[in-house]
């Protein structure tokens, strides 16, 4: 193999990762989007905790991962069997370790914004309920009274509320800005269990091509099973831990990874069987 030749494959090679890995961030884009749609909707309830961490990090990796390795798994197709299959496995581990810190960095920031912010507005509220007590007494009786409470009731309810300050406070965090407490620890806990979850679910489609070697296709179609099996069992598991229904949100994760698939394939096609 002459030094020239190995330069221009090596270029190709790169240029092939580049574009399926900006594929792939077009598409986690998206899928983060409706991430945070759910989260949001969680947030209605005691904080998310652990189990929440590992689902959202587990798919995260598997989705963006299967994209980028199946789009260099096609692309590598046109090299010699030795050299597609280190591209395949340079290309899985890459996007394996970049996905899980960069989940682990969201996740820990995330989660300190979710304090900070927590904070803020209970130094705000604290504020108001010293210099604007009617005002507070007032929205803890509208609190009260949209739960259906009225007359006496309504009053001895808002007067239990307003006359202990510790449940005061924790009642307008709770019922009028709707924000749960974040543990100091927790950003630490997220960025952890966020960024190892991560590498386990990126790993579920890059297993079948390191068991199949050089056989590339056979590790296409193995990843493929092994991904969608995955995704529906953790779309299905997520919904049976938090809300939903189990076979609309496992169908909802395995739509997902097939879409990113077809878009890795139509990229990896472009540029490696199209190109120059």
């Amino acid at each position: 193999m002459s030094l020239t030749w190995a330069a221009a494959v090596e270029s190709r090679n790169g240029q092939i990762l580049r574009t399926v890995w900006g594929a792939a961030m077009a598409l986690r884009l998206a899928f983060w989007r409706q991430e945070e749609a759910d989260a949001q909707s969680l947030e209605q309830h005691p904080k998310p905790g652990l189990l929440s961490d590992f689902i959202l990090g587990s798919q995260d990796g598997l989705v963006n991962v299967l994209g980028v390795i199946l789009g260099v798994a096609v692309a590598a197709l046109a090299q010699p069997q030795t050299d597609a299959f280190r591209i395949v496995l340079a290309g899985g581990l890459a996007a394996t370790f970049a996905e899980s810190i960069s989940m682990g960095a969201v996740a820990y920031t995330s989660t300190l914004a979710r304090r900070d912010h927590y904070l803020s507005e209970l130094e705000r509220e604290k504020q108001e309920m010293r210099d604007l007590p009617e005002k507070e007494r007032e929205e803890v009786r509208d609190v009260f009274a949209k739960w259906g409470f009225n007359g006496r009731e309504l009053e001895e309810a808002t007067d239990t509320i307003v006359s202990n300050p510790t449940a005061h406070l924790e009642f307008m965090m709770a019922h009028e800005l709707n924000l749960s407490p974040v543990e100091r620890t927790q950003a630490r806990k997220s960025a952890l269990l966020v960024g190892m979850a991560a590498i386990v679910g990126s790993l579920v489609p890059l297993a079948p091509f390191i068991v199949a070697a050089s056989n590339i296709p056979v590790g296409i179609g193995g990843s493929l099973i092994v991904s969608a099996i995955a995704l529906f069992l953790i779309g299905w598991y997520k919904a049976k831990a938090t809300i939903g229904r189990p076979a609309r949100s496992g169908a909802q994760m395995l739509l997902i990874g097939i879409a990113s698939a077809i878009a890795g394939f139509g990229i990896a096609y472009l540029v490696g069987f199209t190109g120059a």
